[in-house]
């Protein structure tokens, strides 16, 4: 009996076979069919029986989708997402209302191959994303059924491996461990791919490089690769290890003393955001800001990265990285030659948040509401880094 599942689609393309098969042929071979979705129009009854692997949807890998589809001001799920790749009879395409209809007909050889996590993950979350907030490419392959083991087989050696420069290395990560001991997220810290945890090592080496005084030492330097090469954060921390160990030469054994402050003024900032936009005016309304996600009526509060704090707003990365690094200014280091702070950054966080939030949100409209630009935005970073530095020369 056929299954007949209907896909909205925001576009369709059919990639015939190259082989040139002649009209004439029974079998007319295998061809690909691309489309892309908006997650909230995913059907919920693809076949899985075909998908050769369980989904665990509490791996580090299954995170780091949920995080890619769910996260607040990003539209690009389709981009970093390898998609659904699924087996079918037939597909036609319907260009009146923009639909294609797929027949899967034999539960055996017809259905999802590769991506069911992501498309596990699409289902939990469909409720709490709205239209046009993110889309997903599906690849469709018919005329497969001959092949469909060694095809299941091939698609399914691609999923994220260690990395092994981290993975040869992964002892060297004790500078960290060692700050964070004491700390309620030290046990959500993974190291390496596929490792238990919802917090990656990358996301930790990224909001420490923004402290960095040996690496950015004054007004004119940025550390914008924060915000969009967090590879690059770990390779600079490996290197780092590699030529200066557990030395003062070192700048994370340099910043070890005030890591634990980094991550909670991190953790403030997202709690404080939006309180420090309004600034008790009751019609600023921080959800309305693109890129911020506001929770919903009736729905769980969000949780902040590192505390785990309830907070009814998300703020975007774009928006948070600039901030963050402006407290750099607030860094020297001290007669044994650790990092240490030039003021309090908790105190200097509330007498200037609403500045900095308030600059980089105007920054982003001016750049057409992009949270993304903004995050990469040298002016906006130069901006907020004097506005705190400013902070450290007034008398208490």
């Amino acid at each position: 009996m056929n299954n007949e599942i209907i896909f909205k689609t925001k576009s369709f393309r059919k990639i015939p076979n190259p082989y040139y098969l002649s009209e004439e042929e029974t079998m007319k071979g295998a061809e690909m069919y691309y489309i892309v979705c908006d997650v909230k129009d995913v059907p919920s009854n693809i076949p899985m029986d075909t998908n050769p692997r369980e989904q665990k949807l509490t791996t580090a890998v299954a995170k780091k989708i949920r995080t890619s589809l769910t996260n607040p001001g990003a539209n690009n799920f389709y981009l970093l997402n390898r998609g659904l790749l699924l087996s079918a009879e037939k597909v036609t395409f319907n260009s009146k209302n923009d639909t294609v209809s797929v027949i899967f007909s034999d539960v055996n050889v017809h259905g999802d191959i590769d991506g069911g996590h992501t498309y596990k993950i699409i289902q939990e979350c469909q409720e709490d994303l709205d239209y046009g907030q993110q889309f997903v490419k599906i690849e469709i392959l018919t005329g497969v059924e001959d092949m469909f083991q060694e095809l299941a087989s091939a698609r399914n050696t691609s999923t994220q491996v260690q990395d092994k420069s981290i993975a040869e290395l992964y002892n060297r990560f004790d500078i960290i461990k060692r700050s964070i001991a004491n700390e309620v997220f030290k046990d959500e810290v993974f190291f390496e791919e596929n490792a238990e945890g919802s917090i990656d090592v990358s996301d930790i080496l990224a909001l420490l490089n923004l402290f960095n005084i040996d690496r950015y030492p004054d007004l004119n330097d940025y550390a914008i690769v924060s915000y969009n090469g967090k590879k690059q954060c770990i390779d600079y921390y490996i290197k780092q290890h590699i030529e200066k160990a557990e030395t003062l030469d070192n700048p994370y054994v340099k910043m070890s003393k005030i890591m634990v402050d980094i991550f909670k003024l991190y953790d403030k900032l997202e709690r404080s955001a939006r309180d420090y936009y309004c600034g008790g005016v009751a019609n600023k309304k921080y959800g309305l800001v693109t890129g911020v996600s506001k929770r919903k009526d009736g729905k769980p509060a969000f949780k902040t990265k590192y505390y785990k704090n309830n907070t009814d707003y998300i703020t975007p990365n774009g928006f948070l990285f600039p901030i963050m690094g402006a407290f750099r200014a607030l860094i020297t280091v001290d007669e044994k030659g650790y990092y240490c702070w030039k003021k309090n950054p908790f105190e200097v966080m509330d007498k200037v948040g609403a500045d900095l939030v308030e600059t980089t949100v105007d920054t982003s409209r001016t750049l057409g509401n992009n949270p993304n630009a903004t995050g990469k935005n040298k002016t906006l970073w130069k901006n907020l880094y004097m506005c705190v530095a400013m902070e450290t020369m007034r008398r208490d």
